[in-house]
């Protein structure tokens, strides 16, 4: 269900949202604490109060209290732009305002904007393929690279130009190494495909669906690389075995140092050796408002924070709950990962637990829950120790909205991957990216099989048109509902953060999601 633009026009809503148009960001010192469990039915009692309380009617505010900003600021909200600026100002105004103990913290990334995507066959036939960078690629001059395109062959286990031995066989020197997703990352597919002469990369999907994705940084950058959906690169394949085909490929992208802040809210209450913390990212990228990628879980965690302090004020809760609104996801989880890095280990252990949540309304959604069990058995393995309990919780949840979920992977793409890296139990939720929807999801959940969870997926049209609010309403619920309990009782999680999986991919890996499918996904990641 698509949400009229003529919604819930809080009055101090759009007075914060002007003031954060108006006034520059305030930066406050980080903080950072830790927590115990208190078991009880005080949690059930808080999380009862809260799911209540809280509503995608309720949250849907803040989204347009975003779309907004990014009207205000180029249309899009992007990680170094006045859009997330005012929007970190927004939010930590609204947070302060409740009583949290509210904390800006810069850091320093490469600023990124798409400047141009093409490619176009040229020979045998003329005909132009829909293709995406790689955020950090290198660039090509303007106006194109033209250049013959030579295929790397796909091994019986799937995997295509990750190692030398991939070109073995080939002529690679100065032409476009066209290369299928898979096993490795897309900045391990271009520099190896570099290293075997080639002058630019075209990577393309596994499983149906559109292709774009992150090099991770500009220094793995070595040639001009760029995405497309699997439909597409199988064609060019095919016409590759047949005979000679050469293509013009331009893809350049602007680059530039910058800050950005996350912001850190917590309570001032609660044990600070047992934290329980949930994240979003706050960015969009520079080609959109970001209203369901992921102004939706944003506004989820912000509208959650604002009831709790509310139900909660003095903060008598057994465990400290503190947020995250991440910066720079879109490129790489730079926030999340620059902030558990600068966490003390003896920090770390005292996050019980870690839950992301990341477009939570998509309009033609599925319900998934991250596979902190591994019980779907593909991807990579399970979630730290934890993180089954966490998948379970939501889960069940979600089936008392009438909502049946289905696993995700844990594929790094998103927020949680730094904190998995870090051996920190983990979950959340999520309603689809790019993938396709297939016709037993459309079983489960209605919608239209065949079509993307998000059409308008990192693009401009992701408005307030763009959500549905039944998907919306359920996941703020469960955030809602994870707070209330949680905010009492760990019961059943690790009381200190294990060591990482070693079966366990680091955040950045390719490997499929369902983001990208109903298997692969968003990301960044290195696979978005």
């Amino acid at each position: 269900m698509h949400v009229p633009l003529r919604t819930l026009r809080s009055r101090s809503v759009a007075a914060l949202a002007a003031t954060a148009l108006a006034a520059p960001l305030l930066l406050a010192s980080s903080a950072t604490a830790g927590a115990g469990s208190h078991p009880g039915k005080e949690g059930d009692k808080l999380a009862a109060h809260l799911v209540q309380r809280t509503s995608g009617k309720g949250a849907l505010k803040h989204l347009i209290a975003l779309r907004a900003i990014a009207e205000a600021s180029d249309g899009n909200r992007a990680a170094g732009s006045k859009g997330h600026d005012r929007s970190a100002k927004y939010a930590g105004a609204l947070l302060k305002q409740a009583g949290y103990k509210v904390s800006y913290e810069k850091f320093e990334f490469t600023y990124r904007k798409t400047l141009a995507e093409k490619l176009s066959v040229l020979t045998p036939e003329q005909r132009d393929v829909p293709v995406t960078l790689m955020t950090y690629t290198k660039s090509t001059p303007e106006g194109g690279l033209k250049a013959p395109v030579a295929a790397v062959p796909v091994d019986t286990d799937g995997s295509s130009g990750c190692e030398a031995a991939d070109y073995a066989g080939g002529d690679y020197q100065g032409k476009i190494a066209l290369i299928e997703r898979g096993t490795c990352s897309f900045a391990q597919k271009q520099a190896t495909a570099a290293d075997a002469g080639a002058a630019g990369a075209v990577i393309y999907n596994n499983v149906a669906g559109e292709l774009n994705g992150t090099l991770g940084d500009p220094e793995s950058a070595r040639i001009p690389t760029g995405g497309v959906g699997q439909a597409d690169g199988e064609a060019l394949a095919e016409l590759v075995a047949k005979g000679g085909v050469s293509v013009n490929l331009e893809v350049r992208e602007f680059q530039e140092q910058r800050t950005t802040p996350n912001v850190i809210a917590e309570t001032k209450g609660g044990d600070p050796d047992n934290v329980v913390m949930l994240g979003a990212h706050l960015d969009s990228v520079p080609e959109g408002p970001g209203i369901n990628d992921n102004g939706s879980g944003s506004a989820g965690i912000l509208e959650t924070a604002l009831q709790l302090a509310k139900a909660d004020h003095k903060g008598k809760h057994a465990n400290k709950v503190r947020f995250a609104l991440w910066s720079a996801e879109e490129l790489g989880l730079l926030g999340a990962e620059e902030y558990v890095k600068q966490l003390p280990a003896a920090e770390r252990e005292k996050i019980a637990l870690y839950l992301n949540f990341d477009m939570i309304a998509s309009p033609n959604y599925g319900i998934f829950a991250y596979d902190g069990d591994d019980s779907d058995g593909t991807g990579s393995g399970p979630g730290p120790e934890g993180s089954a309990k966490l998948e379970k919780d939501l889960a069940a949840f979600l089936k008392t909205r009438g909502l049946a979920t289905r696993g995700t992977d844990f594929d790094g793409r998103s927020d949680y991957g730094p904190f998995i890296d870090a051996g920190i139990p983990s979950g959340g939720t999520f309603t689809g990216a790019e993938g396709i929807k297939t016709a037993e999801e459309k079983r489960l959940w209605g919608g239209t099989a065949g079509a993307a969870y998000d059409s308008c997926y990192h693009q401009s049209c992701d408005g307030l048109k763009n959500i549905s609010l039944r998907a919306f309403d359920a996941n703020v619920k469960a955030i809602a509902n994870a707070v209330g309990h949680y905010a009492w009782d760990t019961t059943g999680l690790p009381t200190a953060a294990p060591k990482p999986a070693a079966s366990r991919p680091k955040s950045g890996t390719n490997s499929p999601s369902v983001k990208a499918t109903s298997g692969p996904y968003k990301g960044p990641w290195l696979v978005r």
